[in-house]
């Protein structure tokens, strides 16, 4: 089965960056993919998905191929008769045969199989701790995460894996083996096709067969159903009516989460865990693929309402058998490729500290540490947008940035009208005025074409520096003085007009060119002008001043 992200859907939004356990979503600009030889096939990146990006499928053409042929085994998983519902079991394997697969299975022989393997096991002296190895998802996150688990895991193949050697073993060696389920990793390279119960309903249709269509009755003489050892994933009856004595032998553990604290356990504090029954979910009725968790119960009932009696003998038939091999190995990943170290600390600057002076590690992003982020970062898993610390960062940059003027230092224009905003609302509380002064460089072009850019930019620098504070830069600055008056504003406007006047002279430019004309307007609780108007009188003002000659100050209405 592969896990694909359809470009057309992504959005980018890394909501599966974050929840995918294995690193292995890849994150190379706009573009976002799954690394098929680091997917676990967990599912969790399909509900993540607030845009439905991530679709999982199986080899449907090789399966249909197989179906036409005539001469395949099916294996169907039980959690089919969930997925069908309201058709029955017995409608969807009738459907299966008039597709053109030779015979159908439930996935019941593979399950007595391993599980009568690990009757075997359990019953033996002396292995400590011993991990559940019936899921592919734990098997390959401890191989790939766990190393020092591998040891405990069960040798045990995986219920299908189990059942399609069984097959082979029983019609020869030739037969080719489907399986259609949820998880469809977990015949590995024992199954010739793997698909989806979406799949299989393509796969149906492309043979022109409606399950809906079907007798409510076997339509052959159904293979075998019933449990003599097992439950639904392998594990014996026996073993779990161990839980509910609270046997120390015993543990029920879900989530992958919980790989760390074993591994710790057992690679560390050297503790005998005993069997641990661990799945990343709570069995496959609550993989991804089968819907949402709330439904679980109620798949549960469906799949419970169709399983029939247990039987009083053992189904699986000891001359087929004896020739299976049930039992599995797990050899050592080969360490990936490892992010280089200058690479990490970039990231990790960029990430920065938190107050206290420590990484922030808040775990927002999906991994444990700012470390690990940065780690998964270089290798291109993720991206510094899933970084809520980092976010915050550069918008708090940004807003420095928009409120500051890169060529003067002054506050901008936005600044401006939020700080006229607020002396608006001071003045209407204490019936102070202020003043808005608009200064503007009389001959700036001038300047910029006779002696160029640069002595412009000077010009403006040391313009800001005569006028001061909480001014708008570009060739023209606004200064708001508060607590200010028309006869006090006027008398620092003369005081900018004459000091930028004499700072042209002092740098060596011509008299006379360098020069300002400014606009002065008053805001005076009850009297006028209303707010947007002192702008725009201040601004009028300062067109007066240079119709007057330029160098001036002019003042306006109130």
């Amino acid at each position: 089965m592969d896990f694909r992200i359809d470009p057309d859907q992504c959005v980018a939004c890394m909501a599966c960056v974050r929840v995918c356990p294995a690193d292995a979503v890849a994150v190379q600009g706009p573009e976002v993919r799954i690394v098929d030889e680091a997917c676990t096939r967990c599912g969790l990146c399909l509900p993540a998905c607030p845009h439905d990006a991530i679709v999982a499928t199986g080899d449907v053409a090789r399966a249909l191929e197989l179906a036409i042929g005539g001469r395949a085994a099916l294996i169907l998983s039980v959690e089919s008769a969930a997925y069908f519902y309201p058709a029955t079991p017995e409608q969807v394997v009738n459907a299966c045969y008039a597709a053109g697969f030779r015979t159908v299975h439930r996935g019941v022989l593979g399950d007595e199989l391993v599980a009568r393997e690990y009757l075997d096991l359990w019953n033996e002296d002396g292995w400590g701790t011993m991990i559940r190895s019936t899921c592919p998802v734990i098997v390959q996150t401890v191989r790939a995460q766990y190393p020092e688990l591998i040891p405990y895991l069960a040798p045990v193949a995986t219920p299908i894996a189990a059942e399609a050697r069984y097959l082979k073993r029983m019609y020869g060696a030739g037969t080719q083996v489907a399986y259609a389920g949820v998880c469809i990793t977990e015949g590995g390279l024992d199954v010739d096709a793997a698909i989806t119960l979406d799949d299989l309903t393509t796969l149906l249709e492309r043979r022109n067969v409606r399950i809906d269509q079907q007798e409510p009755y076997f339509s052959r003489l159904p293979e075998e159903r019933r449990r003599h050892w097992s439950t639904a994933g392998g594990l014996p009856l026996e073993l779990l009516r161990e839980e509910s004595h609270a046997s120390k032998r015993f543990r029920k553990v879900r989530g992958l989460g919980a790989l760390e604290g074993i591994a710790r356990a057992v690679a560390v504090d050297r503790i005998e865990l005993g069997f641990v029954d661990i799945l990343p979910c709570e069995g496959c009725l609550d993989h991804p693929l089968l819907g949402p968790r709330d439904e679980l119960f109620r798949r549960r009932e469906i799949v419970g309402a169709t399983e029939p009696t247990r039987s009083l003998q053992p189904v699986v038939d000891d001359a087929v058998a004896q020739g299976v091999q049930v039992g599995e190995s797990f050899p050592v990943l080969v360490p990936g490729r490892r992010p280089g170290a200058e690479q990490v600390e970039s990231i990790l600057e960029q990430i920065g500290l938190a107050p206290n002076g420590r990484p922030w590690d808040c775990g927002a992003c999906g991994y444990g540490t700012c470390q690990a982020f940065a780690e998964a970062a270089a290798l291109e898993r993720t991206t510094l947008k899933s970084c809520p610390p980092y976010l915050d960062k550069t918008a708090t940059q940004a807003q420095l940035q928009a409120a500051e003027d890169g060529l003067t230092g002054l506050a901008t224009f936005r600044v401006l009208r939020d700080r006229l905003s607020s002396e608006v609302a001071r003045s209407d509380r204490t019936g102070q005025s202020f003043a808005v002064l608009f200064v503007d460089l009389d001959n700036f072009k001038q300047v910029n074409d006779q002696f160029g850019h640069e002595a412009g930019n000077e010009v403006l620098r040391r313009t800001a520096l005569e006028c001061g504070s909480h001014m708008r830069g570009g060739d023209e600055f606004v200064m708001v003085l508060v607590h200010t008056g028309a006869e006090g504003a006027v008398g620092v406007a003369e005081k900018v007009r004459s000091g930028v006047e004499g700072m042209g002279r002092r740098v060596g430019y011509p008299a006379g060119l360098v020069t300002v004309s400014i606009g002065v307007a008053e805001f005076a609780p009850g009297r006028g002008p209303a707010v947007e108007d002192v702008l725009v009188a201040a601004d009028r003002a300062l067109y007066r001043a240079k119709a007057a000659g330029r160098n001036q100050v002019a003042l306006g209405e109130q």
